[in-house]
C-alpha cells in the first residue's frame, strides 16, 4: 500500500467499521458501568498519558459530553501537588509508576466513582499504577487500549501486569502493534491510528451513556457549547452540583 493521504482515510474507514462491530458489546459495559455511577451522583475520571491524553480531553469537559467527568493527567502532581517541574522534563516520565501515585493523592475521587484509562500499549509504568491504585481502591475500570499492541509486550511495570488484565471492562481500539499503519520502504510504518479509533469509541460511550439515564427517566448531564447562547448559564448550573469533584482550567 502506498504512503498517501486517500491511503489513511481508507485505513481509518476500516479501523472505524473493525470497532464498530467488534467492540459494541464492550462500550455498552462501559456504559452500564458509567451510566450506573452518575445516576448514583458518581463522576467519570479518564486518566491518559501521551497521546492517550486526548481520550482524556475528549471525554471531560467537551461541548456535546458529559459534565460529571474529571481528568486525571500527569502534570496534576506539578500543577495541584509539590513536585517541581523537572519531574516532567523526561520524556518518559510516563513510565514511571511514582507520578500516577501522586495524581491518584491529589484527585477527587470518591466511592462509586468509575475510572477510564486509555493507553495504546497499555504496559507504561504510570499507566498500569494508576489502575492498579483505582481497582485496590474499589473503583470499577474501564480500559481502553490495543489488545494487538499490549498482547505483544512485556509490562514496564514492576507487576508485570499491563492495563488490560487490570480492567473490568477492556475496549480494544483496533490499532495495531506500533499504532502507525502505513507501511515505509524501510520496513517501519507512517500514521497513527489510535487517537482516531479512541475519539470514535469515546463519543459512542457518551451516545450510549446518555440513553440509559434518559432510559431511566434521568436528566442527562451534557454540556453545551461555550459559544452558544445560554451555554455557560446552562453549564455553570451543572457544574455547581459537582463542585470540587470535576476540575475545568486551562491547562
Amino acid at each position: 500500500m502506498a504512503v498517501s493521504g486517500a491511503a489513511v482515510f481508507a485505513e481509518i474507514r476500516s479501523i472505524l467499521e473493525r470497532v464498530e462491530h467488534s467492540q459494541q458489546d464492550a462500550v455498552a459495559e462501559a456504559a452500564e458501568l458509567i451510566a450506573d455511577s452518575l445516576a448514583s451522583d458518581g463522576v467519570l475520571h479518564v486518566f491518559g498519558t501521551g497521546h492517550s491524553e486526548a481520550l482524556a480531553m475528549e471525554l471531560s469537559g467537551r461541548a456535546g459530553g458529559l459534565i460529571p467527568t474529571n481528568k486525571l493527567a500527569l502534570r496534576d502532581a506539578v500543577l495541584l501537588g509539590d513536585l517541581p517541574v523537572e519531574a516532567l522534563a523526561d520524556p518518559k516520565a510516563e513510565r514511571n509508576p511514582e507520578l500516577a501515585r501522586h495524581v491518584w493523592e491529589l484527585a477527587p475521587v470518591k466511592p462509586g466513582d468509575v475510572v477510564l484509562i486509555a493507553s495504546q500499549s497499555g504496559g507504561n509504568g504510570s499507566t498500569v499504577e494508576m489502575a492498579l491504585i483505582a481497582k485496590q481502591s474499589g473503583h470499577k475500570i474501564i480500559a481502553l487500549t490495543s489488545l494487538a499492541h499490549s498482547q505483544a509486550i512485556t509490562s514496564r511495570h514492576p507487576s508485570g501486569s499491563r492495563l488490560f488484565e487490570l480492567a473490568d471492562v477492556v475496549i480494544d481500539n483496533g490499532a495495531p502493534h506500533g499504532d502507525a499503519v502505513l507501511p515505509m520502504p524501510d520496513g517501519s510504518s507512517v500514521c497513527a491510528l489510535s487517537s482516531i479509533a479512541n475519539a470514535a469509541i469515546a463519543q459512542a460511550i457518551v451516545a450510549e451513556v446518555t440513553a440509559r439515564l434518559l432510559e431511566r427517566g434521568a436528566e442527562a448531564p451534557i454540556y453545551r457549547s461555550a459559544n452558544v447562547e445560554g451555554g455557560d448559564v446552562h453549564n455553570d448550573a451543572w457544574e455547581a452540583r459537582y463542585a470540587g469533584r470535576i476540575r475545568r482550567s486551562a491547562y
